[in-house]
């Protein structure tokens, strides 16, 4: 496990949330990358952050879960940044991505951040 990976995900919350994002993209908006990210979560329009568990050097990601606390923003971890990138629409992988829009996942976006509420 990473450094920055503060917390086990389910296989399924995985799955779910992908789904999540796949929709938000289509229906919603979408940020992509970890600069864009970043700036989302800073500003404070995320509704949920994704967040690779392999990337590497680690210092690229690592300051988004503690400025996703500071901002009480929910964030996800997911195995590999080629599932974060092509849920998001990429067809490279991607460090990190975040939901600005969840559009028809709204109601999948709610219960994402519920249940990684109580897994933290």
């Amino acid at each position: 496990m990473s450094v920055y990976v503060t917390y086990d995900v389910p296989a399924d919350l995985e799955d779910d949330a992908i789904e999540a994002l796949e929709v938000a993209r289509d229906t919603g908006t979408v940020k992509k990358g970890t600069n864009e990210t970043t700036k989302a979560v800073e500003r404070g329009n995320a509704e949920l952050v994704y967040i690779a568990e392999d990337v590497s050097p680690e210092e690229i990601v690592m300051h988004l879960p503690e400025l996703a606390d500071e901002k009480e923003i929910p964030f996800v971890f997911v195995e590999t940044q080629d599932d974060v990138g092509h849920a998001a629409g990429l067809e490279v992988g991607s460090a990190a991505a975040a939901i600005v829009d969840a559009g028809d996942a709204d109601e999948d976006v709610a219960d994402i951040t519920t249940t990684v509420e109580d897994l933290r």
